[in-house]
């Protein structure tokens, strides 16, 4: 948490040929059960109480770019069973309907959880975790790369003005500079 696992994923999506494709964030761990499975594949009208009108899901939203599944280990069992079907056959058929719509989506998935421990405890599917972790990727927490912390904070006296409505200094100081510098320097011994 907190690592900037989705602006790496962002960063991927913006740098590659689906650049011009959506970018899709899922929050795996913020849904659950129907609630997800409806979010990723979609629902027909009155495939559930509530299900007032057709829905397209994350997953067909995200045809043509990248979809981002973070906190991947969240997800239950029978739902990692669906989402490998979609990612092998290309297809997603949304609830209440049994007609399969093509997709074409990039998937990069995220997890706090060693997912090499979950399938050995059975927790998650040994299939999808290959099929995902074709290319694996380290993002270290912040601890680990203290020297980010002033360009960072930089960074967030560009944006948080937009955000918080407010004037801000753009740049901190150079005496700030070196004090941030020095304590997170501190901080790492």
């Amino acid at each position: 948490t907190g690592t900037g696992k989705e602006q790496v994923a962002e960063s991927i999506h913006n740098e590659s040929p689906r650049k011009d494709g959506s970018f899709v964030v899922v929050d795996c761990g913020a849904l659950t059960g129907e609630l997800m499975e409806s979010e990723l594949f979609g629902h027909a009208k009155g495939a559930f109480t509530g299900a007032d009108q057709e829905r397209k899901g994350l997953l067909q939203m995200a045809d043509g770019g990248t979809v981002f599944l973070d906190e991947i280990g969240e997800m239950p069992l029978p739902l990692q069973a669906k989402l490998l079907g979609v990612i092998e056959r290309r297809k997603v058929t949304p609830l209440g309907t049994s007609t399969a719509r093509s997709i074409d989506v990039r998937v990069i998935a995220a997890t706090n959880r060693n997912l090499a421990r979950e399938v050995n405890e059975g927790r998650f599917r040994s299939d999808l975790f290959f099929r995902l972790a074709v290319v694996r990727l380290r993002v270290p927490p912040l601890r680990e790369r203290l020297d980010d912390i002033p360009m960072l904070v930089e960074a967030f006296l560009v944006t948080l003005p937009a955000r918080e409505g407010g004037p801000l200094p753009t740049q901190l100081p150079p005496l700030a500079r070196r004090v941030t510098a020095a304590n997170v320097r501190t901080l790492g011994s």
